[in-house]
C-alpha cells in the first residue's frame, strides 16, 4: 500500500512536468510576485541508509502539519524564485522487533525550515527545484508507552540539528471565484544523516494549497513585456 501510495505521488509529479512542457507559449502569463500564508499536510519518514531495505516492512510514515509563509519572486513570465520559512514535524515509525529497536518506535522532530526554489513557468503550470536548509529545534522518541527528549550533541546517541536537503515537484494555479489558488505537489529529499549512531535520512511528500493575490507592483520584474 505504501509503494503504490508513493508510486501514485511520484507519478502525479511527472504528469504536472510533462503537462507543463506540453504547454504553448503563446498564451504569456502576467509576472506575478505574492507573499501567501502556507498550511499544508505533510507526510514523513525515515531513509535508514544501508539498514533500509532491511527495515522496509517495519516503516510506517507519519502525517505531520506545516505552517509558515511562501513568497512568489516573479522575474520573467516564465521563472520566478520562491524562498519559503515554515516550522513542520517530521518523523518516522519503527514497528516492534526491527533490527535497531525490540519495541515499536516514533521519532519526532520539531524543525524550522527554509527551502529556496526556482520555479519554471508554462502558461498554468510550473515546475520548481532547489536547496533547503533546516535547523532541528526539538525531538522525542517514543518506545511503546515510554517518551524522551532527543539530545543534539556529539555523543553517539546524540542527533544533528542542522541538515540540508533538495526539495522538487510541481503545481498548477487556477481559480476559485475571485481568488488565485496554486495547487502543490512536492518532495523534500534529505542529504544529511542526523542521527550519530544509525543513518537516518528525512523524506517528506508536501502537499500544499495556497490562496494569493499578485501584488499591484513588481520590484522584480525585469521586462514588463515578457
Amino acid at each position: 500500500m505504501k509503494k503504490n501510495v508513493n508510486a501514485g505521488l511520484v507519478l502525479g509529479l511527472i504528469l504536472i512536468a510533462a503537462n507543463a512542457f506540453g504547454q504553448s507559449k503563446g498564451n504569456v502569463r502576467p509576472v506575478e510576485s505574492h507573499l501567501d500564508l502556507a498550511i499544508n499536510l505533510v507526510r514523513t519518514n525515515f531513509n535508514y541508509g544501508k539498514s533500509n531495505s532491511v527495515l522496509a516492512d517495519y516503516k510506517r510514515s507519519v502525517l505531520s502539519p506545516q505552517v509558515g509563509v511562501s513568497m512568489q519572486a516573479g522575474v520573467t513570465s516564465y521563472f520566478s524564485l520562491i524562498p519559503e520559512f515554515y516550522f513542520m514535524m517530521k518523523g518516522g515509525i519503527l514497528e516492534a522487533n526491527n533490527s535497531l529497536t525490540e519495541g515499536k518506535t516514533t521519532l519526532r522532530l520539531y524543525t524550522l525550515e527554509l527551502p529556496v526554489l526556482a520555479r519554471f513557468h508554462y502558461n498554468k503550470f510550473y515546475i520548481n527545484a532547489g536547496p533547503s536548509m533546516a535547523y532541528n529545534l526539538h525531538g522525542t522518541n517514543k518506545i511503546d508507552d515510554t517518551t524522551s527528549d532527543l539530545e543534539f550533541n556529539n555523543s553517539s546517541e546524540g542527533f544533528k540539528r542542522w541538515e540540508a536537503g533538495v526539495q522538487f515537484g510541481g503545481g498548477c494555479h487556477f481559480r476559485i471565484k475571485q481568488r488565485q489558488v496554486a495547487l502543490d505537489l512536492r518532495y523534500n529529499y534529505g542529504l544529511t544523516n542526523i542521527s550519530n549512531t544509525n543513518e537516518r535520512y528525512n523524506r517528506s511528500f508536501i502537499l500544499s494549497l495556497h490562496f494569493y493575490k499578485p501584488w499591484k507592483t513588481n520590484p522584480l520584474q525585469r521586462n514588463k513585456n515578457s
